[in-house]
């Protein structure tokens, strides 16, 4: 979905405050595989993926492991760089051929400093990666493989046609193999 028509839907945001908002953000066409945001980077992009999907992963022993899966109508930004001046530890990596508008959180912050509006939705979209991070840690340390595969299936429900089973297996904290064992399974 269009950056604006997304902002329009969700904020109900005047239609100079859109245009202007939307005016700080360019539009790219960028190729699977694409890197977006690096391990060590200091980035101070917000990313938002229009079409296409993303992943954000680490690298442990020399292995990489999915931490996130961002898809359309996401927002991404390395909070480590924008708001901790730190590197960032992970990789953002593009799945699809994508179309990903980015902004400097620097000029998105003039806009938020003056639209009360604005700041209710960053507000909105910290608290859902909140919620996302705790439901993350909440799943790993709780959930069996398989309540995880379920709920990844329940709330991307096309993510087999869109990711390697690699990525998902790292995801959910499972081998291949056993990825391989839970979708043999017959739901009961």
């Amino acid at each position: 979905m269009k950056l604006a028509d997304y902002l329009k839907q969700e904020i109900q945001l005047s239609d100079d405050t859109i245009q202007a908002l939307d005016g700080l953000w360019d539009r790219q066409r960028f190729p699977k595989g694409h890197q977006l945001v690096g391990a060590g980077s200091h980035s101070k992009k917000v990313f938002y993926i229009e079409k296409g999907l993303a992943r954000i992963y680490y690298l442990n022993d020399g292995k990489d492991i999915t931490q996130f899966f961002f898809d359309e109508t996401s927002f991404y930004t390395p909070i480590e760089n924008v708001f901790l001046n730190e590197y960032h530890p992970y990789y953002l990596e593009l799945l699809e051929d994508s179309i990903v508008r980015t902004a400097d959180f620097s000029r998105i912050e003039e806009l938020l400093d003056t639209n009360v509006k604005l700041q209710r939705f960053l507000r909105y979209i910290i608290v859902g990666t909140i919620k996302k991070l705790a439901d993350r840690l909440r799943s790993v340390q709780l959930q069996t493989a398989q309540d995880r595969y379920r709920i990844l299936l329940e709330t991307h429900p096309d993510i087999l046609l869109r990711v390697p089973l690699g990525h998902i297996a790292s995801y959910l904290g499972i081998t291949q193999q056993t990825l391989s064992v839970i979708r043999a399974k017959k739901p009961k």
